[in-house]
């Protein structure tokens, strides 16, 4: 038996659940109780482990307050792109962004409305991603 891998295009979707489920603070539970499911059939649909069927995609729209196209706006439908995986970086990065961590980090980030101080914090975090050491000591725990 052979295993198959996650549809490139199932995964983006099933982010693109996580990431709207998340912005409008629904549980998972409380998604698949709307749907009649269980949370772990939502798990399965938000990693792209399972496909989301059209009837069910379309409940998953309207419990969630969008168009079943809110879904695919970040699917480039070219034939290359169905043909390609996106890179393991691309799937890295869509990943975190639908993490907690990735989505609290967004959600504080956004709340940031001086654009100087904006822009100071990505320098801060390109550098320590790049291994800089942090100098400025109000920036230390």
């Amino acid at each position: 038996m052979s295993i198959k891998s996650a549809n490139p295009i199932d995964i983006q979707v099933g982010l693109q659940i996580k990431l709207r489920r998340k912005t409008i603070g629904v549980s998972q539970s409380l998604l698949a109780d709307k749907l009649g499911i269980t949370f772990q059939q939502v798990q399965k649909y938000e990693k792209g482990v399972n496909r989301v069927g059209a009837s069910r995609l379309q409940a998953i729209a309207g419990v969630l307050g969008v168009s079943v196209e809110h879904f695919f706006h970040s699917v480039d439908s070219s034939d290359s792109a169905l043909k390609s995986r996106p890179s393991d970086e691309a799937q890295a990065l869509q990943s975190f962004m639908a993490s907690s961590d990735g989505f609290a980090l967004n959600r504080a980030f956004f709340k940031i409305k001086d654009e100087t101080v904006r822009r100071r914090v990505v320098a801060l975090v390109k550098a320590l991603a790049d291994g800089a050491e942090v100098t400025d000591p109000s920036l230390r725990d």
